[in-house]
């Protein structure tokens, strides 16, 4: 019963922060309304809120769990906001342009977030695990699960439709693993509908930091071959990514040659 009861905790807590943070931001619009609006694919004007929502409220629900898994989540929100204020127009994508570009020595927002995320996610897992194999693992898996939400994050929706799933498994556990896979589901599940309506985007901001509370569940709720797995299949998955941006970015420059 106490589990259950932590679970739903997380859950609620989660549900509860993400959207008062969207209310209260819709009334305060901190910096005025252009700020918070952006276009997305369509052409159709969408608000901002949700993404510094989600981060507060899987940071917020996941430090009442693992205080460090609420630091790396937070962490990993405020890598994002960084990159969706700084690098809005930056037609970079994937690891090999940014560190391409930190190479011939500029400092993209894409670059200052892989480093962040991945400072945080190292730190974090040094703290959670014990061993320093398990800990180099943890962090890998916390960094990973972050990069692979956003990198999922293509269409409305795409993003926090994806981390309930992911999250489900850890439900039925016990312990910290299924608490913060709880507070994972419950901000995804509060901005979704918003997202999904094409309302609302949760860029970069509530991307890597759901995905990061998604990693810190699979170390809280793992051993070393758990952690192994993860880790293959999240740096797997990083690989084919940045091999389809690189792909998408010789078609662009050959279509842009071309005309």
């Amino acid at each position: 019963m106490g589990s259950r009861t932590s679970r739903m905790t997380a859950f609620v807590s989660a549900v509860g922060v993400t959207r008062a943070v969207v209310v209260g931001l819709r009334k305060a619009v901190p910096g005025g309304v252009e700020r918070w609006q952006r276009k997305n694919y369509a052409g159709r004007t969408v608000e901002l809120y949700a993404g510094p929502a989600a981060a507060a409220g899987v940071a917020l629900a996941a430090g009442r769990v693992r205080p460090v898994a609420g630091f790396a989540v937070l962490a990993a929100g405020v890598c994002g906001a960084y990159d969706d204020v700084a690098g809005v127009g930056d037609a970079r994508r994937g690891f090999r342009a940014h560190l391409s570009a930190l190479r011939d020595g500029e400092v993209t927002s894409g670059a200052v977030k892989l480093f962040g995320i991945s400072a945080a996610g190292l730190v974090a897992g040094a703290v959670i695990e014990e061993r320093p194999l398990d800990k180099l693992l943890a962090g890998v898996v916390i960094a990973g699960a972050a990069h692979f939400v956003n990198l999922v994050d293509v269409a409305p929706g795409r993003a926090a439709a994806a981390v309930i799933p992911f999250g489900a498994p850890g439900l039925v556990r016990s312990g910290p693993g299924a608490e913060l896979a709880a507070a994972a589901t419950g901000a995804a599940a509060a901005v979704l509908p918003d997202d999904l309506g094409e309302r609302a985007m949760i860029g970069d901001t509530g991307a890597h930091a759901l995905g990061a509370a998604l990693g810190a569940a699979v170390v809280a709720g793992n051993g070393r071959l758990g952690l192994l797995a993860h880790a293959a299949a999240l740096v797997a998955a990083a690989a084919y990514g940045d091999k389809v941006s690189a792909v998408a970015r010789r078609s662009s420059g050959r279509v842009a040659r071309a005309g």
